[in-house]
């Protein structure tokens, strides 16, 4: 009873300190006190998604990953994976048991899919870590160990998020627009080169003149890069033709020359079809780029002699971005807070849409995943460290991923209905988490 009673207070004290820090954060944000207003938290997120976020990522990466653990830690990845595949088939079902209306399906789907692998791993695992009731072992072990697990998560959760997940809201919200004979409202955004990863949150629009002249000349960079790269490629194109006709007149490798030219342009039109499918420049984002930094620099031994260590020659730099790191978990836990608070004015929603996802991603998607880490235990897919295999079960007792609001600003879809869906969800998450890190904890130790 002893046991059972240090796990769940080992499990409840780093979810209690969540809920302090975003109670902090919708303190602020209230008309009265309004230091964390719409405007604040936009210039809030970008120093947190340019800053904060990659600084984090890659200076743990750096500091503990190495070639011989990625061997160990393949298994992540796939992991992630299964959890957004699953849940969005689990969406799926939600949306046909509570006949959920044609504006909310891709909102559903992605609440569903699309877990906070972001900062709350970043808050949990430490903290658990530093428990008396910890099954995990030595403190600052854990620590550096539970870092390095949570850091791949956070990387490789920001690329399936804006591939699979961003992609699955993109054909819903189109579904919809033809349905309604409307045009999609596109990318809204402020910024809309800014994918405002699982750590941010959905900023309030603004139709001021001033964010209008920023959106026009954002726009219009992107496409004077764009006629820039197509002015490159035709001109090696036209020198090919040239060269080609040159040849053909000798009778020398003419059709080499031509095939080349039509293999260029149309290499061109291809990757233009993949960069605006896939939005290259949203799964490339700051945090993804940090975390190939870190990848290279731990992974390469000369990159790491040199930045890693306090006897590396550049250890300042490893340091700075230590410190840069520090404040990502509580600044982006206050915007939570003050983002949650709109969530408190909203009410227009389905209840059945509201309790379907909370019992996919507090009821079914955890019981799922110990089956599936259990097997893949039991067949020799993931190494026996405990730390390990509790930070694969809690990727899937996570709730919805933060950068779903940002989604259906993107999309004009759902803005209203995502607000109160993230407050009702991430209120349950204090009792749910809770328990599933207890019994998780429980399971693996």
């Amino acid at each position: 009873m002893t046991r059972v009673l240090d796990l769940f207070i080992a499990a409840l004290m780093p979810v209690l300190k969540v809920l302090l820090i975003t109670a902090v954060g919708t303190l602020l944000a209230t008309d009265r006190v309004d230091i964390l207003g719409a405007d604040a938290r936009k210039h809030v997120n970008n120093v947190t998604f340019y800053v904060f976020n990659p600084a984090m990522v890659g200076s743990n990466l750096a500091k503990y990953i190495t070639f011989r653990s990625m061997v160990k830690l393949w298994f992540m990845p796939l992991n992630i994976l299964i959890t957004f595949i699953v849940g969005s088939a689990l969406g799926w079902l939600v949306i046909k048991i509570t006949r959920a209306s044609n504006d909310l399906r891709g909102l559903v789907v992605g609440c569903c899919a699309a877990g906070n692998l972001g900062n709350l791993p970043f808050i949990i695992v430490p903290a658990i870590c530093k428990e008396r009731g910890s099954p995990f072992g030595d403190a600052e072990t854990c620590r550096a160990q539970g870092l390095a697990y949570v850091s791949l998560s956070m990387a490789v959760g920001s690329i399936f998020m804006w591939t699979y997940t961003y992609n699955m809201m993109r054909i819903y919200s189109i579904n919809v627009s033809k349905n309604e004979g409307t045009q999609p409202t596109g990318e809204t955004l402020q910024n809309p080169s800014i994918p405002h990863g699982g750590l941010l949150l959905p900023l309030k629009q603004s139709s001021s003149p001033v964010d209008e002249n920023i959106t026009n000349r954002i726009e219009i960079g992107s496409d004077q890069k764009a006629e820039r790269q197509g002015r490159v490629l035709d001109n090696i194109k036209q020198g090919l033709q040239i060269v080609g006709t040159k040849l053909k007149l000798r009778g020398l490798f003419a059709p080499s020359t031509i095939g080349l030219v039509q293999f260029l342009n149309n290499a061109k039109h291809g990757l233009q079809i993949v960069k605006r499918k896939l939005n290259l420049g949203r799964v490339f984002a700051p945090s993804t780029i940090g975390a190939l930094v870190g990848f290279i620099i731990g992974i390469v031994p000369p990159f790491r002699k040199v930045l890693i260590g306090d006897s590396a020659p550049l250890h300042v730099v490893e340091d700075t971005a230590n410190f840069l790191g520090e404040a990502a978990i509580p600044t982006v836990t206050l915007i939570i807070g003050a983002n949650l608070l709109k969530g408190l004015k909203k009410s227009a929603v389905q209840h059945t849409v509201v309790i379907g996802i909370v019992i996919v991603r507090y009821l079914v998607l955890p019981i799922l995943g110990v089956f599936i880490v259990k097997i893949a235990v039991r067949l020799g897919l993931v190494h026996s460290d405990p730390l390990y295999q509790f930070v694969l079960l809690l990727q899937y007792s996570l709730p919805p991923a933060m950068n779903i609001a940002t989604m259906t600003q993107l999309f004009g879809i759902g803005q209203t209905e995502c607000s109160v869906i993230l407050l009702w969800t991430y209120a349950l998450a204090s009792i749910a988490m809770t328990l599933w890190t207890a019994f998780f904890m429980w399971l693996v130790g």
